[in-house]
């Protein structure tokens, strides 16, 4: 029994709820995939929730998204990997993710020029979901698990924070 598990035992009802919860968001499908992966791991890295980073990347890797993006999600600002778009959408995440948040005009703006009111929508609502979980998770101690490890899948790439971000 994975260690997040026997944590949440402690009261099933919040367990069973918020695994409830995130298997509806899992259903939504406004939002590219590729996408939804990169700004729930970018929200996780701004928490700093280490089992978040790597249950994500292990689920990212067994529904056939592209792994090597994947995987520099936590340096997506230094990374040379990822189109404009993809940029976006995880500055939204993390300024989402900060408190208070920091989401401007702009940027929602650009991106539901890019992407279109449902996926924006969707997107607001995943990165909030993430930080539930990852604050969640935090808070009561529960940290990585290595789901990827055990797939043999590269260490996530490290957290960089390029100057003038948050």
């Amino acid at each position: 029994m994975p260690d997040s598990i026997g944590v949440m035992w402690h009261n099933t009802a919040v367990m069973k709820d918020a695994m409830g919860i995130g298997r509806k968001v899992d259903g939504w499908h406004e939002l590219d995939p590729n996408l939804s992966s990169y700004a729930g791991m970018a929200s996780a890295a701004t928490i700093g929730c280490s089992f978040c980073l790597d249950f994500n990347y292990y689920m990212a890797h067994n529904q056939g998204l592209d792994e090597a993006k994947v995987r520099e999600v936590p340096r997506w600002r230094t990374s040379t990997v990822f189109t404009p778009l993809e940029r976006r959408v995880m500055e939204y995440a993390e300024a989402a993710s900060q408190t208070p948040p920091a989401v401007t005009d702009e940027l929602s703006d650009a991106l539901l020029s890019e992407i279109g009111p449902a996926a924006l929508v969707e997107l607001a609502a995943r990165v909030a979901f993430m930080n539930m979980t990852a604050r969640m998770n935090i808070a009561l101690g529960i940290r990585s698990e290595g789901f990827a490890d055990a797939c043999g899948l590269a260490p996530l790439a490290e957290r960089t924070v390029a100057s003038g971000a948050a």
